[in-house]
């Protein structure tokens, strides 16, 4: 009966898991896990504790015998010679010794197994595993930090620091291993082979850990230290057939190149002796620096989320502001106007602070979480709304553009998202008509308001709100127009990570928990403002929610009136 009523507990408790995968992608829904492991643990003690008795009762039974048998082994015919002894005995045999089988027999394993089996199916999967294993290696190299960083759980704002394990960083550097990202793979075979140097104990040996790095350099073209680390292979396992065939082959490659470096530096002198003084001259010149347009997008989106992009002038700071805004005297913002700051000037970015509070911010999550799942991007070519791919190595995933026929960087999201109506419960509209009070926009033709919680290293790559001229169907279906305006909610704050960032305008805007940022996406002439390409840095540490609601065109004719200058 106790445990009937355990497992109808238990399966309430998982009906929001039933429905979901990919938790990696949202921290919110992983939170579930950990109770659902909780559970998993107090069953695995209660059947620790049915053993412990079972043992107990064999063991008594057992030191009891021991103590008769060795008095009656003394003198067995006197002993027997007692009526009681030899029916004892007859009993003890017949009976007593057929019921302690029956108790070692006995399996008090069925509640822990049942538990287990009920929960198996709502498990994390090896995609899951290899999700947030690839979220690490992302952040990794989002914010420039090396394994030992990571391993020993030194990251900025940790309240509870976790040490990674010889076994956890190989698993990472042999999922990097089996997406042929063999730079990942050497910095997580050589913090394996660290901790197994600095005497961790492990289950992993150095053998098979040098095996993988050896081959990973390698791979990267470093011979010499393949062999270095081949031959130190050699001396754990001398009889190691594949590293004795390695050590032969890279040695006849570096006699090779070795050879190749000696003709090339013959043909460098006989190329010295021919170039006049002004040649060398313009050679040793050095480049100018880069300014920060001139960086590719991919590293300015880095440099950005941590924290290195540009700084505005003095002047163009003091151009920036924050007031008590009404909205030109709005009837519900003229007794309580809203606090407004400047963020950017170009594209002109605002944030409004303690624009929702944290009761409406509960009840979005509560509204929310159950209905969380893999957060979706417009395809650019059909406008139809898909679920993000996401693709993590060193040198970034391409993709076959198909309108310029090019390849260009994966755009990837790792969040799950919701959408709430304002029908279904009075916060949303409420909510809904502020950002109408605070805007001016009209919110009717709007998008629903979008939910998401960031997982593991959740980020969104570089991308626009908006609609490109050669996108001519995106948001067709929805029939209200091009996005014209982005507002973006932060419901809560994050530890380290998760900023909003602009790369060709190098602006930063942080999450700061009540507050919400707005942009225009759209030039008042309808044009797209190719400034706002924005992204969600990975988060490092902490949690992050977000609530967005993107406005559209119709309905804004009288609210907004079109601009005569394509850029106004």
């Amino acid at each position: 009966m106790e445990l009937t009523c355990w497992c109808l507990l238990l399966l309430s408790c998982l009906q929001s898991l039933s429905a979901n995968n990919d938790f990696f992608t949202s921290i919110g829904q992983m939170t579930d896990l950990l109770y659902t492991e909780k559970d998993l643990v107090t069953s695995l003690k209660d059947y620790i504790r049915a053993e412990e008795n079972k043992l107990e009762r064999v063991k008594r039974w057992a030191d009891k015998l021991d103590s008769l048998t060795a008095t009656a082994t003394q003198d067995p015919e006197g002993f027997l010679g007692h009526p009681v002894n030899a029916f004892k005995l007859m009993k003890r045999l017949n009976t007593e010794w057929g019921d302690l089988e029956s108790l070692v027999l006995s399996d008090t394993t069925d509640g822990f197994i049942s538990n287990l089996t009920i929960q198996r199916q709502y498990f994390p999967t090896e995609e899951d595993q290899t999700g947030a294993a690839k979220a690490l290696l992302r952040l990794q190299d989002t914010y420039k930090l090396d394994a030992n960083t990571i391993s020993t759980g030194n990251l900025p704002g940790v309240k509870h620091k976790s040490l990674m394990t010889v076994e956890d960083c190989y698993e990472l550097g042999k999922i990097a291993y089996s997406d042929v990202d063999y730079y990942h793979t050497e910095l997580w075979m050589a913090q394996a082979l660290k901790q197994l140097d600095e005497g961790e104990e492990s289950t992993i040996d150095k053998v098979t850990v040098l095996d993988y790095l050896s081959y990973a350099i390698y791979q990267q073209g470093e011979i010499e230290r393949a062999l270095e680390y081949t031959k130190r292979l050699l001396e754990l396992d001398p009889d190691h057939q594949r590293a004795k065939g390695n050590v032969k082959y890279f040695e006849f490659q570096l006699e090779k190149q070795k050879k190749s470096a000696e003709e090339e530096t013959e043909q460098q002198k006989e190329r010295g002796k021919r170039e006049t003084p002004e040649k060398k001259k313009k050679k040793k010149k050095k480049l100018s620096k880069k300014t920060f347009s001139l960086i590719p997008e991919r590293k300015k989106y880095e440099m950005l989320c941590r924290g290195e992009g540009i700084r505005m002038t003095p002047r163009r700071e003091s151009r920036l502001f924050c007031r008590y805004y009404d909205n030109n005297r709005n009837p519900k913002l003229v007794l309580a106007p809203i606090k407004q700051q400047d963020e950017w000037d170009q594209p002109y970015i605002v944030r409004y602070l303690d624009i929702i509070s944290d009761a409406e911010i509960e009840k979005v999550k509560q509204l929310a979480k159950p209905r969380l799942r893999r957060a979706t991007i417009s395809n650019p070519v059909t406008g139809v709304l898909e679920t993000a791919s996401y693709r993590i190595s060193k040198r970034r995933a391409t993709v076959h553009d198909p309108q310029t026929g090019k390849l260009t960087t994966a755009q990837y999201r790792v969040s799950k998202s919701a959408w709430l109506t304002g029908y279904e419960d009075p916060a949303i509209e409420k909510i809904n008509q502020r950002i109408e009070d605070v805007t001016g926009l009209e919110v009717d033709t709007a998008e629903e308001l979008q939910v998401a919680n960031y997982g593991v290293g959740g980020q969104y790559e570089p991308h626009f709100d908006f609609g490109r001229k050669d996108e001519p169907d995106a948001f067709k279906e929805l029939g209200t127009g091009n996005r014209i305006a982005t507002w973006l909610f932060y419901m809560s704050d994050v530890t380290a990570g998760g900023a909003t960032v602009f790369p060709d305008v190098g602006a930063s805007v942080w999450p700061k928990k009540g507050t919400a940022v707005f942009w225009y996406n759209l030039f008042a002439s309808g044009e797209g403002d190719y400034s706002t390409r924005h992204a969600a840095c990975p988060v490092l540490v902490g949690n992050k929610w977000v609530s967005n609601k993107w406005i559209h065109e119709r309905g804004q004719e009288w609210r907004r009136p079109c601009g005569l200058n394509e850029t106004e």
